[in-house]
This record gives structure tokens, sequence and C-alpha cells, in this order.
């Protein structure tokens, strides 16, 4: 027996992660009986003495709800977050941020999160896949954390999200290009498949082929370093009249280079994005976009996870709130 003995010790002989043996000592009725008894176990075995103060500490915290975004510098997670800490403050929470960026393994840092002792998650990222979304379900839920995604979509019927149509956006933004007579349209979307782009994608399409119109997907990147240079040698060989990018940043890349090589907006093209973010105000000519609710959208996602959190009777776990198309100089040819 070892009064030396560490967390790390005890993790790994027992076979379990750091956040497991901080939920057996802190939270032990959060943890699955067979896993917190061979627990229990491995301490008394390695004589294992959790620090008295810090877990004295941690009885005494308030509620503390984890925001795990993928990028800071995404102008519409600034204003989702505006959403989520009102509505926090209203029930006097605390917020830890946490950022997993697509160079992190999404296991290790979701374990990391667990370990900080969150009472709740609230998944900000628009750029997940399927099968990302299915090892946070699991994650959460073996350690008894309640979740919602927020602006992610998923066809798991068991995982809680709040978003928009985006499928029915992105046939409405281009049947308006195609009610103004507009035929060679592209769909400019990330090379990466994400589930929210894909639905963005599969309504495009639709609306191309109801029309009788051939759908042309153009994968970029949306950083700009990447996609200005696939947007320089864009006009060599295609045909275009409308543009329609999966975020406004990808939109606004590519009107500046279709203006660089000549193209005049709206007369020769049409350009609209998604997000409705500052890139589409402060563009020129001004940018037609889809106006997702993100303020909203974080607000509705707090108010959920407070529901779950406090164990409340939650009649709906996927809610879907109301977009628009903001029209403005990109697609007014008058």
């Amino acid at each position: 027996m070892s009064s030396n003995a560490t967390i790390y010790d005890v993790a790994g002989a027992a076979g379990v992660s750091l956040a497991t043996v901080s939920r057996v000592l802190n939270n032990p009725e959060k943890v699955k009986k067979e896993t917190r008894d061979r627990v229990l176990k491995v301490i008394e075995e390695l004589g294992y003495r959790p620090n008295v103060i810090a877990r004295g500490l941690a009885s005494r915290r308030t509620t503390t709800v984890g925001a795990i975004v993928s990028d800071m510098t995404r102008a519409s997670i600034a204003e989702m977050l505006a959403g989520i800490s009102d509505i926090a403050a209203k029930y006097k929470y605390s917020i830890k941020l946490f950022t997993i960026g697509a160079d992190k393994d999404l296991t290790d840092a979701l374990q990391d999160i667990v370990a900080e002792q969150v009472d709740g998650v609230l998944y900000l990222n628009d750029e997940l896949m399927e099968e990302d979304v299915k090892k946070v379900k699991d994650i959460f839920n073996y350690n008894n954390i309640p979740f919602v995604f927020s602006n992610v979509f998923s066809h798991d019927p068991t995982v809680p999200a709040v978003s928009i149509d985006y499928e029915k956006a992105g046939y409405e933004i281009t049947k308006l290009m195609i009610d103004d007579t507009h035929k060679n349209i592209y769909m400019l979307t990330t090379a990466r498949r994400y589930s929210v782009n894909e639905l963005k994608e599969k309504g495009y399409s639709k609306a191309m082929e109801e029309a009788g119109l051939e759908p042309h997907i153009f994968r970029t990147s949306g950083d700009t370093k990447i996609n200005r240079p696939h947007f320089e040698t864009f006009f060599h060989d295609k045909v275009v009249d409308g543009a329609i990018g999966v975020r406004d940043s990808i939109a606004v890349s590519f009107m500046n280079s279709a203006i660089e090589h000549g193209k005049k907006v709206p007369v020769d093209l049409y350009v609209a994005g998604f997000q409705n973010t500052k890139y589409a105000e402060l563009s020129r000519p001004r940018m037609t976009s889809i106006d997702v609710p993100v303020y909203d959208i974080g607000a509705t996602s707090m108010r959920l996870l407070t529901k779950m959190m406090q164990k409340e009777k939650v009649d709906e776990i996927k809610l879907v709130l109301p977009h628009r198309i903001i029209e403005r100089e990109t697609t007014k040819n008058r």
C-alpha cells in the first residue's frame, strides 16, 4: 500500500479514465455500480488519498455548463454564446468554454471535459460528422452528463439538438435564383462532409432537379487562404450565373474573385451565403444570406439543457427554429 499513489495510478489500474475516477469520488451516483466498485477496490488497494481541500472546493461549486466550440474566430459563435450566457445568467450558472479544433483527438478532448466535472454541456459546432455526434453522445451518456447540440443536425432521434431546417433553407435560396431565370448555379461547399452542409446541398440539389437543371457542387475550404486559389481558376472552364456558399465567408471570397475576373454582381451572377454574419453586411455589394437565428439557437439550447439538468419533463429534444432569407444587392438585378 502506497500513500503516494496518484489519480493517474488509480485510473490505469482500474482501466478507466481520469474523469471516471473523479466522478466516483465526487458524484458516485453518476457512475455504474460495477465500474464504481472496481475503482473503489483499486483506491483501497493502492491506498490512494485524494486531495481533501480540492474535494471540499469541488463540493461547493456552482452549477457549471461546458460550452464546446471548434473555432472562436467564427462570426456566428460569439452571437450564439451571447444567447447561452443570457439564459445561464438567469439561473446563476457559470460557463466554462472549451475549444476542440480539427487537430485534436475528439475522444481525448471530451474525456478532459468530463474530468472538469461540468453539470451539462452545449456543443456548438455545425462541422460535425454523424460519427462524431455518436462519440459525443456515448461519452456524455456514459458519464451521465446532459448535453445539447447547438446548430448541429443528427439523424439520431435520441440526440438533443437545436437548429434550423437547413435542407429547406438550401432549397429556398436556390429557388430564389432559379425563379429569377438563373440556371448555372453552383453550391460552394466544404471538402469535408459535415452533416449540416450535406443538408444544405440536399436542399439545393432538390431545387435544381425539380427545375430540370443539373446540380453543380464545388468543394473547397472555409479557410480563405485555401479557397481563394481554388476560385482563381474557377472561371477558366465554368459557366456560372449563380453561387451559394455554405458559409458567408466562402461566398464573399468567391464573389471577390468573381469581381476580380470581370464579373458584375448581380448583373452577371447572383451570390448568396448562409448564417447572415457580419461578412454579408460588410461585403460590397452587400450579400444576400440565409439568416440563421444563432442567438436564439444559443438561448433555446440553454433552456433545453436546463430542463434536462433539473430532470424536468422534456416533450421534444429536437427543436427547429425559423429562418428567413435576407435579400440584399447580390441577388437584386433591378
